[in-house]
């Protein structure tokens, strides 16, 4: 806590300055008093007759030990200042060590005169607004736990990154059960709790040389009760070309390209849910290309893999990517919240986002017991039922294998605190392998999303709302919402979320999100998030 200013309208930090100063120089001044007294002393005292060679001997030995015992009192002073400076003063850093009384000289011959040694002048602190610049610069777009000074021999940057998420979530208005395409009736999970839906601390920077970057992520979710540790190393050549390897989000969506948590809503829709990849093992290239072109392009393990063992993963692998154009400038400033969905700063300035994405992959069900719940769930059918689960698409009929294909258009629009975003997907999947004849030999679906929103007090409060839709092979599907964003402290880094949806025929299950599949129902949420 900051200490109140004095009523003289001084800063605390000066007074207490000047009262060390004050301190240090009426002990001086005393030191020196209690000198010429002895020295004084010592000259009245001396007999009109010369003295003899015991009596000069006595007289040194009497001002030595008086020099010595002043010498002590000094450091007893001196120590009982600094602890009345650590009650007065809370110091945030350190106090510099105060310098020691040197020693007591050998004495000198009688018949010259005595001296007492001046002390070493108070070691020079550094000023107040430099200590407090530093700390204040430790914030950058993360906290620097350490960074080294650029004629550093060793180029070095250690800066420290939190997502949080806690959210309550209520789906019990729904019914109880489903029947999925083939008449088979299914049981719906309602849910109504509190849980820190997501939790992720990253360490990032640089090492050795500015251009090669590394991170390390800690992923949790209390919601599915899974703990993921992920790390990239990426060497960045310039501007327009990045090369990563590890794990990331595959870009086949809007929404896992570094656009997380910035949406508009409490999380991604349903519609972007059912139809996205997820996150996998690979190498990536990401850049800014003149004329407001960016992409990210990635060669994967697979749509999601994040839970799966090297030694189950198939030999083929996924490609994705993704490119959008922001033609009148950045979309956001920047920062971590550059993609963010909504107009934050309220920028009169017409800012526009167009992108398209791409994704393939051969899918396997990473595992060949007969079971309904496959170790693959990255794919849905429209009804609701994994594709990979047993009787998906036939009674006691397992597709072990299946090719996905997603496309996606994306565009934005943003300008004074209003807002405009959407998607439209289209996804195929085909070339199935199966231990049974099944009535299909491909499957298409179709969807979007949209949401709007725009604020009602400047960086305050925002109203939004959501939809989005799946028309799918088997079922169509669709939700709708509106919410409140409320921006209690003065950043886009944290902020309340309120928000009621209508779900119907939700075709899509994840733990930390709010769908469940066969989900007809009323589902209110609340939720904070901190992402700094």
């Amino acid at each position: 806590m900051a200490r109140p200013i004095a009523s003289s309208g001084q800063e605390p930090g000066s007074r207490d300055r000047r009262g060390r100063r004050r301190a240090r120089l009426g002990l001086s001044i005393a030191v020196g008093a209690l000198t010429t007294m002895v020295a004084t002393a010592a000259h009245a005292q001396a007999p009109a007759r010369p003295a003899t060679p015991a009596e000069l001997e006595q007289q040194v030995t009497a001002v030595r030990e008086q020099l010595r015992a002043m010498q002590e009192q000094q450091k007893a002073l001196t120590e009982t200042l600094d602890r009345l400076e650590q009650q007065l003063g809370g110091q945030t850093t350190p106090a510099a060590p105060r310098p020691v009384p040197p020693p007591v000289a050998a004495a000198a011959p009688a018949t010259a005169p005595l001296q007492v040694a001046a002390s070493a002048p108070p070691a020079a602190t550094e000023p107040e607004d430099s200590v407090t610049r530093k700390l204040v610069d430790r914030y950058q777009d993360g906290i620097v736990i350490w960074e080294n000074p650029d004629d550093a021999k060793v180029p070095f940057l250690l800066k420290f990154n939190v997502n949080t998420q806690v959210r309550y979530l209520n789906t019990t208005s729904t019914d109880e059960t489903f029947t999925d395409h083939l008449g088979v009736v299914r049981t719906v999970n309602p849910r109504n709790d509190i849980t820190v839906n997501r939790s992720m601390f990253i360490l990032g920077g640089y090492i050795f040389d500015r251009r090669l970057r590394y991170s390390s992520t800690v992923w949790t979710s209390a919601g599915s009760a899974s703990i993921v540790v992920a790390g990239n190393i990426g060497w960045q050549f310039n501007k327009a070309f990045t090369l990563w390897g590890g794990y990331t989000g595959v870009p086949g969506s809007r929404s896992l390209v570094n656009t997380f948590p910035f949406f508009q809503s409490t999380d991604r829709t349903m519609a972007d849910n059912f139809f996205r990849p997820g996150f996998t093992q690979g190498i990536w290239a990401n850049g800014d290309l003149p004329h407001g072109l960016h992409y990210l392009a990635f060669v994967g393990n697979g749509l999601n893999t994040l839970n799966i063992s090297a030694a189950k993963i198939d030999t083929n692998l996924m490609g994705s990517g993704s490119v959008w154009w922001e033609p009148l400038g950045d979309y956001g400033p920047p920062g971590k919240s550059r993609n963010m969905y909504d107009d934050y700063y309220a920028s009169s300035d017409l800012r526009i986002r167009l992108g398209t994405s791409y994704t393939r992959s051969r899918e396997d069900r990473f595992t060949n017991l007969d079971q309904s719940s496959p170790e693959n769930t990255s794919m849905y059918n429209s009804d609701g039922v994994l594709t990979f689960s047993t009787g998906a698409f036939a009674p006691g009929v397992t597709v072990d294998k299946a090719t996905y294909e997603m496309w996606a258009i994306d565009g934005g629009v943003k300008r004074n605190g209003w807002s405009l975003n959407g998607q439209y997907y289209f996804r195929w999947v085909d070339d199935f392998e199966a231990d049974g004849p099944i009535p299909i030999k491909h499957m298409f679906d179709h969807g979007f999303e949209l949401s709007a929103a725009t604020f009602i007090a400047p960086q305050k409060l925002m109203v939004y709302g959501r939809g989005s839709r799946v028309f799918g092979e088997f079922r169509d599907s669709w939700e709708a919402g509106v919410g409140l964003k409320w921006y209690f402290v003065p950043t886009e880094r944290m902020w309340l979320s309120a928000e009621l949806m209508r779900t119907v025929n939700v075709p899509y299950s994840g733990t930390f999100t709010p769908y469940t599949a066969g989900m007809t129902a009323w589902v209110p949420m609340v939720q904070a998030i901190i992402a700094f």
